[in-house]
């Protein structure tokens, strides 16, 4: 064999060896991205699950899942559902909502306990559980609507770019971006505005068992701190995270201190490591999640 081909073999036999450990390099960094681990339990008494609703809700399959794995769960004896949320699509907050009525319609226990934010969408998720606990300083309520609609006309114009649309309605090209609304096409969305805000009326008055209205009297948009909704019916009492747990578990009549059921979090990368806790799924969905919201919300709006 000659020098040449047996350099060439070494050269080729090594670049397969680094490509293949860039493969699994690369691998090692993402798995799991999507993907949940075993439970875990803390504790050794009867058990109780803790289900976790943080930030802006855009799905409600992560959520719904894991509510109706514990409910099915025949060694769970209650759900803590711990909420810390401006709210968010109103169809998602709406299968979450559902998700949570038929725990409870199965006789199983379920509390809220109120982050520092439960807030329109994650209010009304709320709403049907056995019992809602929030922090004196919570910020609950904002029950109302949202949709907001971008332009881009203005924009395109100083640049000399135009846009001809072609439609089969009146109604078809409605909150298109690239022309302002007439009177008729906000009259169109105030109309689908207000048939959703009276959903949420119903089910906030429904669930909390209030006058119509005494709802409708505060149901603008407004938050308003724990110990004012608690003075409103909103919320049941008044407490932390721990006397959440101990009122699940009361509820559920586990005597004593019950063991925590909860998803374990995935274990670190390497990708983690480099990105913080972003998932690489939300850099890839970020177009998704900036431009693609839902057109209506259960959302409360803030600066920050």
């Amino acid at each position: 064999m000659s020098n040449s081909t047996r350099w060439f073999l070494i050269i080729a036999g090594s670049l397969i060896v680094i490509g293949i450990g860039a493969i699994l390099f690369f691998y090692m960094m993402i798995k799991n991205i999507s993907d949940y681990d075993a439970d875990v339990v803390i504790g050794s008494g009867d058990r109780i699950a803790i289900v976790e609703l943080k930030g802006v809700i855009l799905s409600s399959e992560d959520i719904v899942r894991q509510l109706k794995k514990y409910n099915e769960d025949r060694s769970i004896k209650g759900i803590l559902f711990r909420i810390d949320s401006p709210g968010g699509g109103v169809v998602a907050s709406q299968e979450i909502y559902e998700e949570v009525k038929k725990i409870r319609a199965e006789k199983k226990s379920i509390v809220v306990s109120m982050g520092s934010l439960a807030a329109s969408g994650g209010y009304y998720v709320a709403c049907p559980a056995n019992k809602i606990v929030a922090n004196p300083g919570t910020l609950t309520g904002s029950i109302g609507v949202i949709s907001q609609f971008m332009r881009y006309d203005s924009l395109l114009g100083k640049i000399g770019v135009e846009v001809n649309t072609i439609k089969s309605g009146k109604f078809k090209d409605a909150g298109n971006p690239f022309r302002a609304m007439t009177s008729d096409d906000q009259e169109y969305f105030q109309k689908l505005m207000d048939d959703v805000h009276r959903q949420f009326i119903t089910a906030v008055e429904t669930e909390r068992k209030l006058n119509h209205d005494s709802v409708t009297a505060f149901a603008d948009g407004r938050v308003f701190t724990g110990e004012q909704a608690l003075k409103m019916g909103l919320v049941d009492t008044i407490g932390t995270y721990e006397d959440a747990v101990l009122i699940t578990a009361r509820l559920a009549g586990i005597k004593g201190t019950p063991s925590i059921v909860k998803e374990k979090k995935r274990t670190l990368t390497f990708f983690d490591m480099i990105f913080g806790k972003t998932k690489l799924a939300d850099l890839l969905n970020l177009n998704e999640e900036l431009l693609n919201q839902p057109i209506l919300q259960y959302k409360m709006v803030h600066g920050f």
